[in-house]
């Protein structure tokens, strides 16, 4: 189910008790010398849409919210962007009206690495607002990341920006954009001893075009492979929210 594409009396006669509002947030940003500034919301989306079709009766999806927190590729022109506060606000805004009005069960499926710390934020916004609700947030590559992580060839082994997997998929759903020629490895690393410090650092500092990753390892029939992957892996998140409640989601650990 679209809500785009209904009615109000139709999203009114949805079993909200079993259904999960799919809500993806991406960003529109530079993605490199290769990819479209649309590379997030695109395969995003591509996800977000597959799932429905795979389960369109116990999924309410809505639209894909392009605008990112992107403050850190403002060096790369063109980058979009809202500010932190704001970013929080949108998720938080769309989402009340769907939980006031009865629909228990979100998973929020994130597509830009910048939106996690808003995303989280307004997770915790809005879970004393709606105790009893199921407020779940994830970037599809966290869902996923081992069928991602098995079908990549490079060093790394995850996804990071206009990467081997971001190449990889865009190349399986819309060739059209990706600049082949174009495309280079930009792989930069801190040093050992800084392991496991965040810096709040942009992307002219971290990168030499825009790249994070080594997206010369892409291909197209990796990506055909990887995405129906990814896919099946987020369905199988959203039946389980299907049947959770807030008073089973967390289940005792026995045997250790």
């Amino acid at each position: 189910m679209k809500l785009a594409e209904m009615t109000w009396p139709e999203v009114a006669s949805v079993d909200r008790g079993r259904t999960v509002v799919l809500a993806p947030f991406a960003a529109c940003e530079q993605h490199s010398r290769h990819l479209p500034f649309f590379t997030d919301t695109i395969l995003c989306t591509a996800v977000a849409e597959g799932v429905e079709a795979k389960l369109p009766q116990g999924v309410l999806l809505l639209p894909t919210q392009w605008l990112g927190a992107s403050a850190h590729h403002l060096p790369m022109l063109g980058t979009l962007t809202a500010d932190l506060e704001t970013h929080v606000r949108m998720f938080v805004d769309p989402l009340t009206p769907l939980l006031q009005g009865g629909f228990p069960r979100i998973l929020v499926l994130n597509g830009h690495g910048g939106n996690i710390d808003t995303m989280h934020l307004a997770a915790r916004h809005l879970q004393p607002q709606f105790p009893k609700a199921i407020i779940g947030t994830a970037s599809y590559w966290e869902i996923a990341n081992k069928e991602i992580a098995e079908r990549l060839t490079g060093a790394r082994k995850s996804v990071g920006h206009a990467c081997e997997a971001e190449t990889c998929l865009m190349l399986a759903v819309r060739p059209d954009l990706v600049r082949r020629e174009q495309i280079r490895d930009d792989h930069m690393i801190l040093p050992p001893a800084l392991d496991g410090i965040y810096f709040a650092t942009d992307f002219a500092t971290r990168s030499t075009a825009g790249t994070i990753g080594y997206p010369e390892k892409a291909t197209a029939e990796q990506g055909q492979e990887m995405l129906p992957a990814v896919i099946d892996r987020v369905a199988a998140a959203v039946q389980a929210l299907q049947q959770a409640s807030d008073r089973t989601l967390w289940q005792q650990e026995v045997g250790r």
